[in-house]
């Protein structure tokens, strides 16, 4: 089939472009947010052809993946063909509501034509669906092997935009965790991050690397730190998972799902999550085993295979 899907998340649509179909990746002059094309930081297969807007209406769509609410117009401009009217289409929500939770209602909740699809339960829950109909596709995380040697004594951490998102990612926290380890913070807009929180260098070291450098990096760190209070579950946490980390994270939105209790240390008493980091920093061995753990857990969930084996079954059943 041709599936249109436009690069909005680059991670999980890296997973997801690994299946048998022709992906139309919409591009444009600017590449911007609605015309990136094919991704530059991760290898994407060559049955992934970028497509201009004008050279759209040409092309055969069996389905349509949205992810964005203004996606259902583009794709009728752009397509001359309706999601959900005259070409199947599913909408992927990879994001937990901004705002209240019991009062978020979604943008397609009056819509029963388009299948809404959330990346975790949690997530589904917590959304206003409305009738739109709802499936969960957990995550599915292409393998970069066990990677963790532990042989810096830090904590990762993993956040894009930490100062603009400030308490949603937890970054109000990092202060009293560098007191327990110094951290390396990975992510895109990371170098200001030290001197907002008032914290020396050496104790909140700012890592944005390329795609390509992430996981060695990340995986030298003797454990990896998940701060955030209320966003879907991160890639980057299962990410650190597959690559053998042990995990100190907040009890907070799917993390007690995807974490099990062998694999690390998940509360939200800050005090048994600063012992366990301390724990980890001190322990290279327990640090080693609680790794291990994780990675099995990971493996044995969040596997690619299992995330287009759960695609592919959904999009049959849309295009039937």
């Amino acid at each position: 089939m041709n599936i249109l899907i436009w690069h909005v998340h680059g991670s999980w649509a890296t997973s997801f472009v690994q299946g048998p179909h022709t992906y139309l990746v919409p591009v444009t002059p600017d590449r911007g947010p609605d015309g990136l094309g094919r991704a530059t930081s991760w290898q994407w297969p060559p049955h992934v052809r970028e497509v201009t807007p004008e050279r759209l209406r040409e092309e055969s769509v069996d389905l349509v993946v949205l992810q964005r609410p203004h996606e259902v117009e583009l794709a009728t401009a752009w397509t001359g063909r309706r999601p959900g009217t005259d070409v199947p289409a599913v909408y992927v929500e990879h994001n937990s509501p901004d705002a209240s939770a019991a009062a978020t209602r979604h943008p397609l909740a009056d819509r029963d034509d388009i299948p809404l699809v959330h990346v975790t339960h949690f997530n589904r829950l917590m959304w206003d669906n409305g009738r739109a109909p709802t499936t969960v596709i957990e995550h599915g995380i292409i393998d970069p092997g066990p990677l963790w040697t532990g042989e810096e004594r830090r904590a990762a951490v993993v956040v894009n935009d930490p100062v603009r998102r400030g308490r949603t990612t937890g970054t109000d926290l990092l202060p009293r965790f560098a007191r327990s380890a110094p951290l390396d913070v990975f992510g895109m807009r990371t170098g200001e991050l030290a001197d907002h929180l008032g914290l020396p260098a050496d104790r909140c070291r700012a890592r944005d690397l390329p795609q390509g450098e992430l996981h060695p990096a990340m995986a030298r760190c003797r454990l990896y730190l998940h701060p955030v209070r209320w966003t879907s579950l991160g890639l980057s946490l299962l990410e650190a998972m597959f690559l053998g980390m042990p995990v100190v994270a907040l009890d907070t939105t799917e993390v007690r799902e995807a974490v099990p209790d062998d694999a690390g240390v998940v509360s939200n008493r800050l005090d048994v999550l600063d012992e366990a980091v301390r724990t980890f920093l001190a322990d290279a061995d327990c640090a080693a085993v609680a790794g291990q753990r994780a990675r099995s857990a990971a493996q044995a969930r969040y596997g690619v295979q299992r995330f287009l084996d759960d695609w592919e079954q959904l999009t049959k059943e849309v295009t039937r």
